[in-house]
């Protein structure tokens, strides 16, 4: 969906009609609230909402992987606590089957209703379009680079001219080479380009689509891996964030990352260092970089992939046996819809890309000063107005992860690229015979 809305909308009659106060509940000593969420950020949320309204904030986080079953036991249970529960938008279809989101229409969410990027507040909204969950994200993909190493390179670090140097894959592996000639690595891992290659629903009209681009994007990550253009440092490991400060070891291809004493071996036996050009990343990665970026900080700037693409958003619900969604939906409107929280936000993490339109608005002509001034908003709207939630299913996360395996075993050639694509229907076959394989 695109956003028709932001086009249309006026600043000064936003903020007069929009305006929601700082603290929309007078606290009493026994108010708290329980918070049940699979990212960090909602810890800084709950910080500032508990200094300013009093209300304890009990928050408990959760790895992505564990997340969902386990809100789906509590809630199933009958259990009134959490009082708050997120999902991404891979997880909320099945949020919304199994009845456990609150109805926030009820709590009074149909009211600000066009006050939220489209597809953000549609996504929030179950089969029968009761409102059920709102984020405070919009989530398009870009890449993420090193200004410093482009002027090196390229003699350049223009956004319009970087991003032309990932305009295609055939493009990627060039560029890829010429900075491997250069000493540097194109990627910390091979799979940086996968944020970019969901251009189609896993599954379409119960069948599995392995489509071209999917192929595509298979081939590319073995190339990478296979032709030393990567530090082999795994996505989300130690060593791939470590590589957004600075200098890292090239490790063995071979070593587990996620094993920390088979790490910490090869770190010893490594016997070249390099430094990272680019990082494949939603508008939520400036959190990550945020957060693991030290001495590189404000050698950054963002450029446009080889295709639009997008990942993640955390959206925030409330869970159906609370017994208290009077005090949960006020949390929910102070991070989602509070312009104030918005703006601190914006500062916060130097530079989220929020879902509310008058906040988005008042930021669009900002120059972040991390990025090399770069006017992020305006990037991520454009690059969001692309964004397609229809091809998300509740299949994404585990087919995605079998298809992982397959490239990983065709470029570390354990399997040629037809058995591993055997195999990987053979897993879903088995584990999904609703779908079906056309092989």
């Amino acid at each position: 969906m695109k956003m028709k809305k932001l086009l249309a909308w006026s600043l000064a009659g936003a903020m007069v009609a929009t305006m929601i106060p700082a603290a929309g509940v007078n606290a009493k000593a026994e108010d708290s609230l329980v918070i049940w969420t699979l990212t960090n950020d909602l810890i800084q949320f709950a910080e500032r909402y508990e200094e300013e309204t009093g209300v304890k904030c009990d928050v408990e986080v959760t790895q992505p992987a564990d997340y969902p079953t386990k809100v789906q036991a509590a809630v199933l249970a009958g259990e009134v606590e959490p009082d708050i529960i997120v999902g991404e938008p891979k997880m909320l279809d099945s949020y919304y089957e199994a009845g456990l989101l609150a109805d926030l229409d009820e709590l009074g969410a149909s009211e600000y209703d066009g006050q939220i990027v489209d597809y953000v507040w549609e996504k929030g909204k179950d089969m029968d379009g009761v409102q059920r969950a709102i984020s405070w994200q919009i989530t398009p993909a870009g890449i993420y680079y090193r200004r410093d190493i482009a002027q090196e390179v390229f003699g350049t670090d223009d956004p319009a001219e970087i991003g032309q140097k990932f305009a295609d894959y055939p493009t990627i592996l060039e560029t890829a080479e010429t900075l491997k000639q250069a000493g540097y690595k194109i990627f910390a891992s091979d799979g940086e380009m996968n944020v970019f290659s969901n251009k189609e629903a896993w599954v379409v009209d119960d069948t599995l689509n392995v489509s071209q681009a999917r192929l595509d994007y298979m081939d590319l990550c073995v190339q990478l891996f296979q032709g030393g253009y990567t530090a082999y440092a795994t996505q989300w490991t130690a060593p791939w964030y470590q590589a957004m400060s600075g200098e890292i070891p090239v490790y063995d291809k071979d070593t587990n990352l996620w094993d920390d004493a088979e790490r910490e071996k090869a770190e010893e036996n490594a016997t070249e260092t390099t430094q990272v050009f680019a990082y494949g990343l939603p508008a939520w990665g400036v959190l990550t970089m945020r957060d693991n970026y030290k001495e590189t900080e404000g050698k950054w700037g963002i450029c446009s992939g080889p295709s639009d693409g997008f990942d993640g958003g955390t959206y925030i619900g409330i869970n159906t046996n609370s017994k208290k969604k009077e005090l949960a939906w006020d949390f929910v409107k102070y991070c989602t819809l509070n312009d104030d929280t918005l703006n601190w936000w914006i500062d916060a993490s130097k530079g989220d890309t929020v879902s509310k339109l008058s906040v988005i608005e008042a930021h669009k002509d900002d120059e972040n000063a991390t990025y090399g001034g770069e006017k992020l908003y305006q990037f991520w709207l454009e690059q969001a107005e692309k964004i397609d939630l229809s091809i998300v299913t509740p299949y994404d996360q585990a087919i995605g992860d079998a298809w992982g395996e397959a490239i990983t075993k065709v470029k570390t050639e354990l399997m040629d690229k037809e058995e591993a694509i055997s195999e990987f229907y053979d897993e879903i076959e088995a584990t999904y015979p609703e779908i079906n394989v056309e092989r």
